[in-house]
């Protein structure tokens, strides 16, 4: 007899940007850009960085405790922990551990994951995968990344789409009939050096040489992830509600990962979706890679926009080159 697997879904959210604001206009003193050329091309604004002293756990920090006032819950609540993030502390301790000490919740297993911006709905898969055969009840899932970081302030192409950010979600069982409803996890690895760090790693380990070729910043072949983008946002989503056994008129909200505007634009017409029904918020935040789906879906809740019995849709693409969809109730 196959097991009932129990009903999983989002029980408290809570997100952290920091305070400094970095605008469109203070980068046209930086390089050679201008704010119409940023606005028209990504629909980006401004993009939040972190001061000196933050790390990435400690923007997922304030992003949980925000999660477990909302859920109503304590640190000691936490069975798991994973933060989803390219940008961590340190490469040994994960940042899950870090943040794990933080909160105090001794009881709770930890650790990262790595899947770019994609990382967030890889996350939420693995942990309602572990509450959903019966493992562990509560996890606080965190997509958190300070791409400032890893950011080449010189080069134009990439330093006006990143910011820093990061959003959390305690899951947990929810009612019969909400909560997660079906995922889509994929990769194309064959396309892994058209958004990547080349150095840091046991390929290319930490040199002079290295940091004088500044192999230890973001690259992006912009043109080539653009259409990869607008390929499985499209696919991905077709699958993720075929599975769900929904279609999309059934969408209520769509959350997007916020990269570029014209993206999102392109997945709404295939959806056939109206503006209302999508969050965008890449004007404020820019890409936060795992922090912007999270980021979206928190300011989203917080504005009103989602309601008990609602079909959400979250869908991303990242670097590896990855993406991943889900089907949520709210």
């Amino acid at each position: 007899m196959k097991q009932q697997l129990r009903p999983v879904g989002i029980i408290g959210t809570g997100k952290y940007v920091p305070e400094q604001i970095l605008t469109n206009s203070d980068l046209e003193k930086m390089v050679e850009t201008n704010d119409e050329w940023i606005v028209s091309r990504t629909g980006i604004r401004e993009r939040h960085i972190a001061a000196p002293h933050e790390a990435t756990s400690d923007l997922a920090y304030e992003a949980a405790l925000k999660a477990l006032d909302s859920a109503g819950m304590k640190a000691e609540d936490l069975d798991l922990i994973i933060v989803a993030t390219v940008t961590p502390d340190s490469t040994v301790p994960s940042t899950a551990c870090i943040l794990q000490d933080k909160l105090g919740a001794k009881g709770a297993a930890a650790f990262d994951l790595s899947a770019a911006c994609s990382g967030f709905v890889y996350s939420l898969a693995t942990a309602t995968g572990f509450i959903q055969n019966g493992m562990y009840n509560n996890a606080l899932v965190i997509g958190a990344d300070t791409l400032s970081r890893i950011t080449d302030y010189t080069d134009r192409n990439t330093c006006v789409l990143f910011g820093d950010g990061a959003g959390a979600v305690i899951i947990g069982e929810v009612p019969e009939g909400r909560g997660f409803q079906s995922f889509d996890l994929g990769a194309e690895g064959s396309g892994g050096s058209l958004l990547n760090i080349e150095a840091g790693g046991s390929r290319l380990p930490a040199s002079h040489q290295t940091i004088e070729d500044k192999k230890h910043f973001l690259y992006m072949n912009g043109r080539e992830v653009f259409k990869f983008a607008v390929r499985v946002m499209g696919t991905a989503t077709e699958r993720v509600l075929t599975k769900a056994g929904l279609g999309k008129e059934n969408i209520d909200l769509f959350i997007p990962h916020q990269a570029n505007i014209r993206i999102i634009q392109s997945a709404m017409q295939r959806l056939d979706l109206p503006p209302e029904k999508c969050v965008i918020n890449v004007d404020k935040y820019a890409n936060t890679s795992a922090a912007s789906i999270p980021l979206a879906l928190v300011e989203a809740a917080e504005e009103g926009r989602i309601k008990e019995g609602d079909t959400l849709l979250m869908v991303g693409f990242g670097g590896g080159l990855t993406w991943g969809a889900s089907v949520l109730i709210w």
